[in-house]
């Protein structure tokens, strides 16, 4: 049975940093690709970061680059979230999800339908 936990949510300042984390297990992530999801009470669940192993590549939608940054340990089976410079609106739930599809050929920017495993989520919260 996959697993993912994901955990290092907190509150911190705006233009603070997080990191967070997605643990495994029952899997390889040379297998699948992991997507990195938020979503807001109220408010439609949005891809943020994507990284297959598949084909050594990670990607961001706009409203990340340049502040988030998705690497992974496929020894530890874990992939990790690097968030600097923190807006308010970064403020959600984070997620993090499997698929077997190669990053770029997924909806990791969307509403995440081809993703699975989902786990628990880690609160983040940006104060003004």
């Amino acid at each position: 049975e996959i697993r993912l936990v994901e955990s290092g949510g907190g509150l911190v300042q705006s233009g603070g940093s997080l990191r967070l984390f997605c643990a495994g297990s029952g899997l390889t992530f040379r297998d699948y690709a992991i997507g990195w999801f938020r979503q807001v009470p109220g408010k439609a669940r949005e891809g943020v970061l994507c990284i297959s192993s598949g084909d050594s590549s990670t990607h961001y939608v706009d409203s990340v680059k340049g502040r988030f940054t998705i690497s992974s340990d496929d020894a530890k089976v874990t992939v990790y979230l690097q968030m600097n410079n923190l807006k308010p609106e970064d403020t959600a739930v984070y997620y993090c999800a499997t698929t077997p599809l190669l990053c770029r050929y997924s909806d990791y920017g969307s509403s995440g339908s081809d993703f699975s495993n989902w786990g628990q989520g880690t609160q983040v919260n940006v104060s003004s």
